[in-house]
């Protein structure tokens, strides 16, 4: 798989972190796990579906995909490239106005938000485009066109840095506490904005530290008490949720 990262221009910088074009020859099947931010992608050729159990779901070629909370498979066909959005916690809140929580657990058309005339038109200048540049570049107008003067909401930015700082493993009273709120309009304005509820947003970042902070030397054991699993039937419980695995599998370890 070839992926091209870019960087934002200065106007977008606040609200995505990373802009990729992916381009493959070959068909794959691909695991990809539960982050912490929204995903915009245009696909230029080729198409891509989800696959889950028996069933496959072919993607629209312009979508975009909420947080998850579980693993999701994907399977390109050849010769497939697509144009990747990566947005910050809070950043695709500033290019919709309808609440993120709505998109939670799902990969949806971008026909739902914008008018299918100017996706067609998007996908053909992407297609026609003579480098990987020039493409970033049609992809950043269309952005910087969909960008609302909204107001940073201080509330969500402290909680996620909270939450972050606590690698996930963190009480939503005990966040409100220290917001000097209560749980009830943290959690509206937190949905809203981010895309999950605090408690599942936590858990998403609990899970992707606990991965960052595996090391040979560590017991699966230790990992899961240090991420706050003091149970192991419920560590396991919650690894193959997020990742399809148990630890011992994914890690290619053979105990804990």
């Amino acid at each position: 798989m070839g992926l091209t990262t870019f960087i934002p221009n200065d106007i977008l910088k606040p609200y995505i972190s990373l802009l990729a074009i992916s381009e493959v020859t070959h068909e794959t099947e691909y695991k990809v796990l539960p982050g912490t931010s929204l995903v915009m992608g245009f696909q230029y050729r080729g198409r891509l579906v989800t696959i889950e159990d028996t069933s496959i779901k072919p993607l629209n070629t312009a979508g975009i995909t909420g947080l998850q909370d579980k693993f999701r498979v994907f399977q390109n066909s050849k010769n497939i490239g697509t144009v990747l959005v990566f947005f910050n916690e809070t950043g695709a809140a500033y290019f919709f106005r309808e609440p993120m929580n709505e998109l939670f657990g799902e990969s949806v058309s971008l026909e739902n938000f914008v008018e299918k005339s100017l996706l067609n038109k998007i996908e053909e200048r992407l297609s026609e485009a003579e480098n990987h540049h020039e493409r970033i570049g049609i992809i950043e107008q269309f952005l910087m066109a969909r960008l609302q003067p909204i107001q940073t909401d201080a509330l969500v930015q402290s909680a996620i840095q909270q939450i972050q700082l606590a690698k996930g493993n963190i009480r939503i009273s005990d966040l409100a506490r220290q917001l000097y709120t209560s749980k009830s309009p943290l959690e509206k304005r937190f949905r809203k904005i981010v895309g999950a509820s605090p408690k599942k947003f936590a858990s998403i970042v609990r899970f992707n530290a606990l991965l960052k902070d595996y090391n040979l030397e560590k017991s699966l054991t230790e990992l899961g008490y240090e991420a706050g699993y003091f149970d192991q039937a419920h560590f396991i419980h919650d690894f193959k949720i997020f990742t399809g695995e148990t630890p011992e599998g994914y890690f290619g370890k053979d105990k804990l």
